[in-house]
């Protein structure tokens, strides 16, 4: 009697497994280090010291996004071609093409929470013109929810510039980088509400909480997830 085939894992389990499988081979490949070093040099040029807190932390936010995007055009092409056929055939191809993206944004959201530490340690929590002392708890609140918004827009952005929709590398390179420019001055867009709302509340001297910018931002990129997912399985 033929034996039948293995059942596959669970749903979260699966993923769950998936996504510690590709940050491994992200953090094994050291393809991160561009990004990262990107990102610090973002932060070295527009971050100094005893600068107002608000309009540091937006300018973290904003350089999250080409960041997070950069991640997800690694994550989803570091698999070889046989290793990715593999994952595939024993969780399904939209699954482990999840896994990816969440293991891009994971590691963009990490290194924007460092990088807002990093600003809430050498900025001045003035307003603009130093004339209103902020609260640092709400804004430091206020700078991981920017940070987040960025990272999830960014992620999309990644997710619609690279594998299934776009294989070639120099058209994704291109797309990701008027998209990531795109996203953060376009009018409506979830991430420049998010950095403007900080940039505004320094120079009010008041701390906004950008909470609808975050949830547009989740919405979009949830969506964006589900559709490269269901795409991998027509187009691989």
């Amino acid at each position: 009697m033929a034996s039948s085939p293995a059942p596959r894992p669970a749903g979260g389990g699966a993923t769950t497994a998936l996504t510690r499988y590709q940050a491994g081979l992200l953090a094994r490949s050291q393809r991160w280090l561009a990004p990262v070093l990107l990102y610090a040099a973002f932060l070295g040029v527009g971050v100094g010291a005893g600068q107002p807190l608000l309009d540091s932390l937006g300018y973290a936010a904003a350089a999250l996004l080409p960041v997070a995007a950069w991640f997800v055009r690694l994550c989803v092409t570091q698999e070889p071609p046989a290793a990715r056929t593999v994952a595939a055939a024993a969780a399904g191809q939209p699954r482990v093409h999840c896994a990816a993206l969440l293991t891009a944004l994971g590691s963009a959201l990490a290194l924007g929470v460092v990088a807002d530490g990093f600003v809430l340690l050498i900025s001045r929590p003035t307003s603009t013109d130093r004339t209103v002392d902020l609260p640092i708890v709400p804004a430091a609140c206020a700078g991981l929810l920017a940070v987040a918004c960025c990272a999830l827009l960014g992620a999309a952005v990644g997710a619609l510039c690279s594998r299934p929709l776009l294989r070639r590398h120099g058209w994704s390179l291109v797309a990701t980088v008027f998209g990531s420019l795109l996203a953060l001055v376009s009018v409506g867009s979830p991430a420049r509400y998010a950095v403007t709302s900080l940039v505004t509340g320094s120079s009010a001297g008041t701390v906004p909480v950008p909470v609808l910018p975050l949830a547009g931002a989740a919405v979009i990129a949830a969506a964006v997830a589900a559709v490269t997912s269901r795409l991998t399985s027509l187009r691989g």
